[in-house]
């Protein structure tokens, strides 16, 4: 299915595999919407993108964990903006890394605003006109963590956990509407993920991905890529993306 002057709208834009995403979409010749909390990040990837593939972009600053800014953003995008093809919730964190008993309430609180609440105001506030028009693509960004509790990843994995139950209630709520939900569940992926997890502790970020090849940030925008341009009778509802040298959440194969 081609891509040709659909509108993309991509959260958690300005790094990582929302950035990927832009770009594998914006090569695949669609316009995109992109939102994220650094605002200078994304007019510098949409001036990028413009002189690359003359990509069609509109940009705005986001934090989807902010309830309101979320649905007034969305009520005030331009008419020809508004139709909007593919969804992306791509925004999302892990904080912290210790047992339950001793976890951060605050970074709880933020996991839990962006990776489950933020989902679901942007959610809410997209697919509505997807219903009405009939038609539509949701991709949800989860992770190996809502298939696998491993030790010290308590709310984390219990945040991913509800987009994995939220992706099977999207595609069940909206049955009917020819609209096709993509729930996809990465593995070890090297972005600013552990960085941020980490408060910002790079050298305890890059012991991470020492010793194998984990998976690129545009390993997983391919696979998007791949369920948005699948005829429209065909959804890809559940995937689980691994490093070879991964076998589960916490059995990895170092050199």
């Amino acid at each position: 299915m081609s891509l040709q002057n659909q509108t993309i709208f991509i959260t958690g834009a300005s790094a990582g595999i929302g950035l990927a995403c832009a770009e594998v979409f914006a090569e695949a010749g669609a316009r995109l919407i992109l939102a994220a909390r650094r605002l200078d990040r994304l007019t510098e990837l949409a001036a990028s993108l413009k002189e690359r593939f003359g990509t069609e972009s509109h940009v705005f600053a986001l934090d989807v964990r902010d309830r309101n800014a979320v649905k007034s953003s969305i009520e005030a995008l331009p008419a020809h903006w508004s139709d909007i093809d593919v969804l992306i919730n791509n925004a999302g964190l892990s904080r912290g890394l210790e047992p339950i008993q001793e976890g951060s309430i605050d970074d709880w609180e933020e996991m839990i605003d962006a990776n489950v609440k933020g989902l679901l105001y942007v959610s809410r506030a997209v697919l509505p006109g997807m219903v009405a028009r009939k038609r539509g693509t949701v991709i949800n960004l989860g992770s190996i963590a809502g298939r696998e509790v491993y030790p010290k990843g308590n709310v984390y994995c219990a945040t991913k956990s509800a987009v994995r139950a939220l992706s099977q209630a999207m595609y069940r709520d909206t049955n009917g509407s020819n609209i096709r939900v993509c729930n996809i569940d990465p593995g070890m992926v090297e972005t600013e993920f552990s960085e941020v997890r980490f408060h910002g502790d790079k050298d305890r970020a890059k012991t991470v991905y020492q010793g194998l090849t984990p998976l690129s940030a545009r390993d997983i925008a391919d696979v998007i890529l791949f369920c948005c341009t699948r005829p429209p009778h065909i959804t890809l509802h559940d995937i689980q993306i691994m490093p070879t040298a991964q076998a589960a959440a916490t059995i990895v194969h170092r050199q």
